[in-house]
């Protein structure tokens, strides 16, 4: 038996081959199966999708580096309806429904979080971009799934160029929800910076800035992440998403970028499996243990 897994992806399971990219997605769930260990916890990690373990063996099972999710949608939503019964999963199953469809943001717009300005294009919706940029007059936008991760389907449009791609806006609304977003021009020159929350409270942050003529952040797109040090505004703002959320979630990171008002604004509240840098700030992997910790002596 089992206090708690630490769930991945088959990519991440004693890989043969590894790089800088797989390096540091083994030392983040290292990092943190040590820290569990050490408050005495049995912990090990497996695959999401591991058809061989009893998942009624654990008591816990935390979301970390299940990456392959978003590409195996309808497989990880039956694994995670059956699985729920089983274990208890961090955070919790009810969370990760809520969260994993960015209609999230409407919830939290309505509850007074500033969000870049946005349509929710629902499936089967029949509307052309060159329509979008009409009714809304923006010079440029962003185009991205409701659900999705790693930017699958994002694309930096305007009022020019939009016509590339009507074809698979059309194809993608067919079969998913997606979000027609303002483009924020601080993403290009002051970045977008991550906040990491644990039981509610900030512990460090990253700030990701794009390779030179790109506007995608992540590192493996090429973006550079560097340690930042987030100002008192951006700490309480990042305190009221949580505040403003439905949930309390154990973890949590908050990704802003400043919108064309030089605000601070929500891109994305990651409550599933947003990377967390505890390889920047130890003594944040050891306040989530501490967190797991006290859940499960009130679970025993």
């Amino acid at each position: 038996m089992f206090d708690i897994v630490i769930l991945t992806d088959n990519r991440y399971i004693n890989p043969s081959e590894t790089n800088w990219y797989i390096d540091q997605v083994l030392l983040e769930d290292r990092l943190l199966k040590t820290s569990l260990e050490d408050k005495g916890l049995k912990v090990c990690k497996k695959d999401w999708a591991d058809k061989d373990f009893d998942w009624n063996k654990t008591r816990f099972a935390i979301f970390r580096t299940t990456w392959d999710y978003f590409e195996r949608f309808d497989e990880f939503f039956t694994w995670m309806e059956k699985t729920k019964h089983k274990t208890n999963f961090i955070n919790s199953a009810e969370i990760i429904n809520w969260n994993i469809d960015k209609h999230y943001l409407k919830d939290l717009e309505r509850n007074g979080i500033n969000i870049a300005p946005t349509l929710f294009i629902e499936q089967g919706d029949t509307i052309l971009l060159s329509e979008l940029f009409e009714k809304t007059q923006w010079k440029e936008a962003v185009i991205k799934p409701a659900i999705s991760g790693a930017a699958r389907h994002t694309y930096r449009i305007n009022q020019e160029n939009c016509k590339e791609k009507e074809d698979i806006f059309k194809k993608l609304t067919l079969s998913e929800g997606m979000l027609f977003q303002e483009f924020l021009t601080n993403i290009i020159t002051k970045g977008e910076i991550s906040l990491i929350m644990i039981g509610g409270q900030y512990t460090h942050a990253v700030k990701k800035i794009a390779k030179k003529g790109d506007f995608r952040v992540q590192d493996d797109h090429g973006g550079i992440v560097e340690e930042y040090h987030a100002t008192k505004e951006e700490i309480v703002f990042a305190k009221n998403c949580i505040i403003k959320s439905p949930f309390s979630p154990i973890y949590a990171r908050v990704d802003i970028v400043y919108d064309n008002n030089n605000k601070p604004s929500l891109s994305e509240l990651e409550l599933i499996e947003p990377e967390l840098w505890f390889r920047n700030c130890k003594e944040s992997v050891i306040k989530l243990s501490e967190e797991i910790s006290i859940i499960h002596q009130g679970y025993i």
